[in-house]
């Protein structure tokens, strides 16, 4: 065991936003109550080293807690099973307090050899954690990636409750890395007990346990009397029925028989939906860590000529293109979406306007346009959108092929560096992991996922920014998040003049509620507790 590393360290109170503090649950809140809440889909795991797809996300963070947290409603950060933490001068150390008498489901304290246990199992590549790429800068990840070690060097129990984690370099992104589920903190003994079906036997921190789970019919989620926030659940009972086709859900809603539809509201009924008064009242709409995007091949001519990829920008109707999906995104302008730190308030992006379009592409060389190919996923609305941008692109004399295939086709086609000269990302756009805009990048237009195989469809890579990337993410002095947060800022808007992408728009989720439902609008379309943050809703019957 090491020794704790003598550093001037900064407080909690600086690393965090005044509201991660203060934040007050809602006063007319009431307890008990049980809802029920409907997917088309069985539940594949819960354990949160495996765990991630949007339908067992928040179920996850129900029952389980990791360091950090956010809070409800926002993308800003809070101390969760961490009490305080410091950060070393050099953002090579944090050191993190325990909260004292937390307890696992099966009634154990937690101590700070669960939070290296669990690290040291979500990095192993026993566990085929999705998730165990996130760890890369906690010391020794690489050995254990590569088998060459079992535990991380750079984690480590101080005492029962001290936890340090020491770096191979400077993130400012690793806080928001401890609050993913994927940190999420287990008991050993009961992963140990479970095996294989851990993922249907949870045990964690969490506000709600596991009470039953009947496979293809239903979960049932039960408070947890002994959860260590003041308060909450409020909710007694959480039911998730199974195997409802979302067209019925709607109508067991509508008669009082469904408190949310998880798969929400199917786009069939959407706008009789929002026309009826009475039902559209009960629909909340909120904003996705979320933008749709086309991507133009930077290594593939003509689209290695950035006139030509601005030009393409400029012949995109994105307002029509939102008219495929009922109106349910706003347009974007740039990769980030709204609601992400770091977004450029103000910027207009490029205008629809193809006449210029048509001059710029003869600038370039092509008075006479050219013929390309633009792959897309082949489910509704995506083939729609593609013969929408087809017909754009036609406006202004390119000749755009549609290949529309299977998802992992497109896929497949994305990540060979001469195969597909235009990507509509549809049903594969990507949303934030995590709400930093550093999450943006690096996988998808960063050079490390310009590579065989990768999500970076564009083939752009730009050494320049990927240095002031690493720069920035340097920055962890939280007195200097503004000045990380403007170098992002610069970075997009840098990548916005190479116009690699032409983003599309930006989807909003909309969330239908019983009238029995209470509790901010916000706590429906949580950013990351995607879709409803259990812990904090409740029933005013």
């Amino acid at each position: 065991m090491k020794n704790l590393i003598a550093t001037t360290a900064m407080a909690i109170c600086l690393a965090l936003p005044a509201a991660a503090e203060s934040y007050q649950p809602d006063p007319n809140a009431k307890s008990g109550g049980n809802i029920v809440i409907t997917y088309k889909d069985d539940v594949a795991t819960l354990d949160p080293a495996i765990g991630y797809d949007w339908q067992n996300w928040s179920m996850i963070k129900s029952l389980f807690d990791g360091l950090m947290d956010y809070v409800p409603g926002t993308t800003d950060l809070r101390p969760g099973l961490a009490e305080s933490y410091t950060i070393s001068d050099d953002g090579m150390v944090f050191t993190f307090q325990l909260r004292a008498g937390v307890k696992f489901h099966n009634g154990r304290e937690m101590t700070a050899e669960d939070v290296v246990y669990s690290l040291n199992r979500v990095t192993n590549p026993k566990t085929q954690s999705p998730g165990a790429g996130f760890f890369w800068s906690i010391k020794g990840y690489d050995a254990v990636a590569s088998g060459d070690a079992e535990t991380l060097e750079g984690v480590t129990a101080i005492d029962p409750s001290t936890v340090q984690i020491e770096l191979s370099r400077p993130d400012a992104t690793f806080l928001h890395v401890m609050a993913l589920n994927f940190a999420s903190v287990v008991p050993q003994e009961a992963v140990e007990a479970a095996g294989d079906d851990f993922g249907k036997k949870p045990v964690g921190t969490g506000a709600f346990s596991l009470g039953d789970w009947t496979i293809g019919q239903s979960l049932v989620f039960a408070k947890n009397q002994d959860y260590w926030r003041d308060g909450i659940p409020y909710l007694d009972q959480i039911t998730f029925e199974v195997g409802q086709e979302p067209i019925v859900a709607l109508l067991r809603l509508q008669n009082g028989e469904v408190d949310v539809p998880g798969d929400g509201i199917p786009p069939a009924k959407f706008q009789e939906v929002m026309a009826d008064p009475a039902q559209a009242d009960r629909v909340v709409e909120g904003g996705q860590l979320h933008t749709g995007y086309i991507t133009l091949n930077t290594q593939m001519p003509p689209f290695d000529n950035a006139v030509v990829r601005r030009a393409v920008n400029m012949a995109i109707n994105k307002e029509r293109i939102i008219q495929i999906i009922n109106g349910r995104a706003v347009p974007a302008t740039q990769p980030l979406p709204p609601s992400m730190p770091g977004y450029t308030d103000g910027y207009a992006g490029y205008a629809f306007d193809p006449e210029a379009a048509k001059a710029m592409l003869a600038d370039a060389g092509f008075a006479d346009g050219f013929e390309t190919e633009l792959y897309v996923m082949n489910t509704d609305p995506n083939p729609r959108i593609a013969q929408a941008i087809q017909q754009d692109l036609a406006s202004i004399g390119i000749t755009a092929g549609i290949k529309s295939l299977a998802q992992a086709n497109v896929i497949a086609a994305g990540g060979e560096a001469d195969q597909a000269p235009m990507i509509w990302s549809g049903g594969m756009a990507w949303i934030a992991d995590f709400p930093d805009a550093a999450n943006f990048y690096g996988p998808i237009l960063g050079c490390s996922g310009a590579v065989q195989g990768g999500w970076n469809w564009s083939w752009y890579c730009n050494e320049a920014l990927d240095a002031k990337s690493t720069e920035a993410d340097a920055i962890v002095d939280p007195d200097r998040a503004d000045e990380r947060l403007a170098m992002w800022s610069e970075i997009y808007m840098e990548i916005m003049e190479d116009a690699p992408w032409v983003p599309v728009f930006n989807e909003q989720r909309y969330t239908m509620k019983s009238a029995r439902m209470g509790g901010a609008d916000a706590l429906y379309v949580d950013p990351v507790s995607i879709p409803v943050n259990y812990d904090y809703v409740f029933v005013t019957d």
